[in-house]
């Protein structure tokens, strides 16, 4: 598409013109850029409202599919789980509540609630959403009230700034994916950060992990009973005594008695369970819960997201600089 001015112009008067045009074009979108940081700024706000501590909390149940394996419930406040009752029913684990006639088939149960003495229940992952929540909330006031609003490079910087906090809060929100590294996903190495034995009562075995987690927006409880790897043995052997775990011995095992324990994803590999002894995983079961106000934060953080990536892809063309991929 060709432009013509007539009556014809020199080379020189219409470069000169099509500059003060960007110029104008640039002086303009900086100007609307402020009205859209207000917007940002309050789309933010309320991702802070509703991650706040607030009384009585999300309280969110607890069902393992198409199985017993896992009842019950969790609430949270924040980014802390402050109470709970969990029912377990697993091969691998012997029950702690008898069989009585209220309940025919016995469970090991889990209960917690806020005790002076016992460690916090701290979901990182929403820590941190938190904090790249409130630091994009800091990038935006410096870009509105620092006098350099109609700096086009700094606000450029500023931009892409606040896109990479966005983008990180939403991988928080997101969870670990297939192949990623998990040291990306605060929380997301269940061999160091499962639950402390102490918050929970009566406290569990110490091979025993219980891992929360955020997936998609959802809390995720994954459990995992474990024993410990055969010295110089391989992954998938346990040592003879780790057998008592799961209600019966050596001889039932060889002679193909008991419960077969299901196979799953982390069959063969070892972890090295709180730095202090290298394990295998025996019996995995996960259990996910919509949390309605997680959803919330990680569509709003999407639409924001995806708001400021188009406001950067016109200020650079604009300014006349390359595209991102």
């Amino acid at each position: 598409m060709a432009t013509w001015v007539y009556p014809p112009i020199a080379a020189d008067q219409l470069k000169k013109a099509e500059d003060d045009s960007l110029k104008r074009e640039l002086g303009w979108l900086l100007e609307s850029l402020q009205g859209s940081l207000v917007s940002i700024k309050e789309g933010l706000e309320e991702c802070v409202l509703l991650l706040a501590p607030k009384e009585p909390g999300s309280t969110l149940v607890l069902s393992s599919l198409r199985s017993e394996s896992v009842k019950g419930f969790i609430t949270r406040i924040g980014s802390k789980l402050v109470k709970g009752d969990i029912h377990l029913r697993l091969a691998s684990l012997p029950p702690n509540t008898p069989k009585t006639a209220a309940n025919s088939h016995p469970s090991t149960r889990l209960t917690f609630a806020p005790k002076a003495d016992a460690p916090d229940l701290i979901l990182p992952q929403l820590q941190s959403v938190k904090r790249l929540i409130n630091d994009s909330l800091d990038i935006i006031d410096v870009s509105r009230w620092t006098g350099q609003s109609t700096d086009a490079p700094f606000i450029s910087g500023q931009l892409k700034l606040l896109h990479d906090h966005l983008n990180e809060a939403k991988i928080c929100l997101k969870g670990p994916i297939a192949g990623q590294d998990l040291s990306l996903v605060p929380g997301s190495q269940w061999w160091t950060t499962s639950v402390e034995p102490g918050v929970f009562k009566p406290s569990p075995s110490e091979l025993l992990s219980l891992h929360f987690t955020i997936q998609d927006a959802n809390l995720v409880l994954t459990i995992r009973t474990l024993a410990p790897a055969t010295p110089g043995g391989t992954p998938t052997t346990p040592v003879e005594g780790s057998f008592s775990l799961s209600g019966f011995n050596l001889r039932n095992r060889l002679l193909g008695l008991g419960p077969k324990l299901p196979n799953h994803d982390e069959m063969g590999e070892t972890f090295e369970w709180r730095g202090k002894q290298e394990v295998i995983v025996r019996e995995k079961v996960r259990v996910e819960t919509g949390d309605p106000s997680l959803m919330s934060v990680a569509a709003k953080l999407s639409a924001l997201e995806h708001e400021v990536a188009r406001w950067r892809l016109n200020l650079r063309i604009v300014m006349g600089q390359d595209e991102e991929d």
